[in-house]
């Protein structure tokens, strides 16, 4: 592609204009993008000066509740305690995931990390789909949690690195493919930037 204009935004993925909430380096990178319409010919490529680099790695700091209920798995426990962050991370009125869903599909999953073999499991019908849920959920959480506007992935990070959750369909992963599941049912069951 031979765009007649371009602006190369060092940035992460994600962040076309850089940093949310700070419109005065947003309208910068705006007025860059605009300023390349004064040229008479093109194409015309121009580097914005700033780079931003991605913190992905760097896992977001969230405070997971303590164990509520040591009866249940604790991939439910903690699902369940931090459904109030869940409602406080959709305040804009936007849900990715159902909370009893998300349940439902990690108890699912849980069973299959305990041995349970994964077509007697209850498993939901499209397993990639019920990851993305699980993971969405979380990332939800995370904002109800955090008091900043996390850099791109840190939620996804925290999700890996730190919850019971994960750690679940990590297990019930590894289980899937030990017990012969087609590929495609376990290898989506985490994201795949995290492996």
């Amino acid at each position: 592609m031979r765009p007649p204009r371009s602006l190369v935004a060092r940035f992460p993925l994600g962040r076309p204009l850089g940093h949310p909430r700070d419109p005065k380096f947003q309208r910068g990178v705006l007025s860059a993008a605009f300023a390349l319409l004064s040229a008479l010919a093109g194409p015309v490529t121009d580097t914005f000066p700033e780079v931003i680099s991605d913190q992905a790695d760097v896992a977001l700091s969230c405070p997971l509740p303590p164990r509520y209920d040591p009866d249940v798995p604790a991939a439910l426990d903690e699902a369940g305690a931090l459904r109030s962050a869940f409602e406080r991370g959709s305040s804009g009125g936007f849900s990715v995931a159902e909370p009893d869903a998300v349940e439902a599909a990690l108890s699912a999953f849980d069973r299959v990390a305990h041995g349970t073999p994964w077509k007697e499991a209850g498993l939901p019908r499209d397993l990639p789909g019920a990851a993305r849920a699980v993971l969405g959920y979380y990332q939800q959480a995370a904002l109800g949690l955090s008091d900043c506007v996390p850099a791109a992935r840190q939620a996804e990070s925290w999700y890996v690195q730190h919850t019971a959750a994960e750690a679940t369909m990590r297990a019930a992963r590894d289980q899937l493919k030990d017990q012969g599941a087609p590929t495609p049912l376990w290898f989506y069951l985490l994201p795949a930037t995290q492996s």
